[in-house]
């Protein structure tokens, strides 16, 4: 999938490496101080602690620019930024020719652990899209993973993952993700999971959207839809139920079987029309 990074990048990229910072000294001496006092004085330990806070002044940030050039991963976050912009240049034709107009989200790059409008992310959650800050949320390490865990690397399959992303914040533009919300919040687990199911699906099928763009556009390399197919069966419910626990649980999936991934992506790819990716209507 060489020629799907064309040469325009995404200026709406970032790319803060997040490294805990130590902890200071004097308050572990602190806390130290703070327990003792409490067992055998009956003082509130609260109390040292604050005064060990406004010693220690501001808070430390953790957030450190990367160094492209000295970074491994400089190459991995090129090919992001230009998979971007790929998806950019597709929804913003979609939009317009349906009458609209495409507001670009932002993608974050992190490592580890990093602060969103939708809470604290966490490599854990793998890549999500935050519809509060309209932006998506990317563990690096989670590529790795794909490769080894997966068996789904590839750099079409890593774009795949965030046509998925890009596919969420479709849905919040439409207006879909404030509906699921407002179904969802009247709704009890099961029938919460069902939905999110078929959120999830959809997000696929915008997916195979954009790769018909790519394709039309003979951006597409032999061997990359397969890519985009075994990604997209990786990461269905029962197929990570089965590998993590052993057995599979249809009521609390929540993003769709291997299958029905699959169907999605293709159904997207196929028709190349985000009106075909209704999957609020279908039986499954």
């Amino acid at each position: 999938m060489s020629r799907i990074t064309p040469p325009r990048t995404s200026a709406s990229v970032s790319v803060p490496a997040l490294v805990p910072p130590a902890l200071p000294s004097t308050l572990i001496v602190a806390v130290v101080i703070a327990l003792v006092a409490s067992y055998f004085l009956g003082i509130d330990p609260r109390v040292i602690l604050g005064m060990a806070e406004s010693m220690q002044g501001a808070p430390q940030t953790s957030q450190q620019p990367i160094d492209p050039a000295r970074d491994p991963e400089a190459a991995m976050v090129s090919e992001v930024k230009k998979v971007l912009a790929k998806t950019e240049d597709t929804w913003e034709a979609l939009f317009k020719e349906a009458g609209g107009q495409y507001r670009r989200p932002a993608l974050v790059l992190y490592r580890n652990v990093t602060p969103t409008a939708c809470g604290s992310g966490q490599a854990a959650a793998g890549p999500f899209y935050c519809p509060g800050d309209e932006k998506i949320y990317l563990d690096l390490s989670f590529f790795d993973q794909m490769a080894r865990r997966f068996r789904a690397g590839g750099d079409f399959a890593r774009a795949y993952v965030i046509a998925h992303e890009i596919g969420h914040h479709v849905q919040n533009q439409l207006g879909t993700m404030e509906k699921f919300e407002q179904t969802a919040a009247r709704a009890d687990a099961r029938q919460r999971n069902a939905l999110s199911v078929r959120l999830e699906l959809q997000a696929d099928c915008y997916a195979g959207v954009w790769g018909a763009s790519a394709a039309k556009r003979n951006l597409l390399d032999p061997g990359d839809i397969e890519e985009g197919i075994r990604a997209a069966s990786a990461v269905g419910d029962d197929t990570i139920q089965k590998r993590t626990q052993g057995h599979v649980v249809p009521d609390a999936f929540t993003h769709g079987t291997a299958e029905q991934r699959v169907r999605w992506f293709r159904t997207g790819f196929t028709s190349g029309d985000p009106r075909s990716c209704n999957t609020f209507s279908a039986n499954s």
